[in-house]
């Protein structure tokens, strides 16, 4: 697997402070702009408000700022997965319609599972005919968006995305946590390493969902967070309700149709 980072939008930390200070400055954009670029808004000063800011859930500035990758040498397994986050990302993904693959250049993503159940030569053998079946295909004149119907989840595939940084955080959220398939796990923890190397204060938010900055408690099941290496730093939402139950000044229950009703005509606090 390949991960690289090839770019960003510019400015990002001072893009973000203007998005954000539109929302909740008197001051037009025009002017906020001109505070930034004149030094009257010091770099300290931005970093310090947008930390503060990502603590908030106001997620719609986020959206601004953008990162392209390059990512190649993953399976087709994961593809199907990836795909699946659709809003704030754009794929561009290596075509097995226009591509032919010749024989001597197959090759597949194994799953080190395989190896420890003693598969490897199993998985090869098969993998193998899958090659050969597949150029097969190919010397006898079938087009390529054929020829790969033979082609398993293994095959490797390639991507350039582009993805905002609301959407990175949502990535990372579930991609980061060990009920995630280890391979997107991996992706996803190479692209926070490559944001971290160029935007260290960005990158801090790039956590499971159950990290400090981002909810800070695991929501999957109680056996899943048992078996999962940081819950032995996080805790189970189960043990946030007990503790509510135990020193709140009411115990939780469902919600009724008069508690809804009073959401609706709750003025503004």
């Amino acid at each position: 697997m390949e991960v690289k980072l090839v770019d960003y939008a510019s400015a990002p930390l001072e893009k973000l402070y203007a998005a954000f200070r539109t929302c909740y400055s008197s001051d037009t954009p025009i002017q906020i702009w001109n505070k930034i670029n004149s030094g009257k808004v010091e770099q300290k000063k931005i970093r310090e408000f947008i930390t503060e800011r990502l603590k908030t859930g106001h997620t719609s500035p986020l959206e601004q700022v953008v990162f392209w990758f390059a990512i190649a040498n993953v399976s087709r397994s994961l593809s199907h997965q990836l795909v699946r986050h659709r809003v704030g990302i754009s794929f561009e993904q290596q075509s097995q319609r226009y591509v032919r693959f010749n024989r001597q250049r197959l090759a597949f993503v194994m799953p080190d599972s395989w190896r420890r159940a003693g598969l490897e030569g199993d998985f090869e053998q098969f993998m193998a005919r899958c090659s050969e079946l597949y150029a097969k295909a190919l010397e006898a004149g079938l087009p390529a968006e054929d020829a790969r119907f033979v082609l398993p989840n293994a095959a490797p595939t390639n991507f350039h995305l582009m993805v905002n940084f609301a959407e990175m955080l949502h990535i990372c959220d579930v991609r980061l946590c060990v009920r995630a398939q280890w391979e997107i796990r991996k992706m996803a923890a190479a692209m926070r390493r490559e944001i971290k190397r160029v935007l260290p204060e960005l990158a801090l938010s790039l956590q499971p969902k159950c990290g400090e900055n981002r909810m800070g408690y695991c929501d999957e099941s109680l056996e899943d967070w048992s078996k999962c290496p940081l819950g032995k730093v996080r805790p189970h939402k189960s043990s946030l309700f007990e503790l509510y139950d135990r020193y709140g000044s009411t115990k939780a229950r469902a919600l009724s149709d008069e508690e809804y009703r009073a959401v609706e005509e709750q003025e503004q606090l």
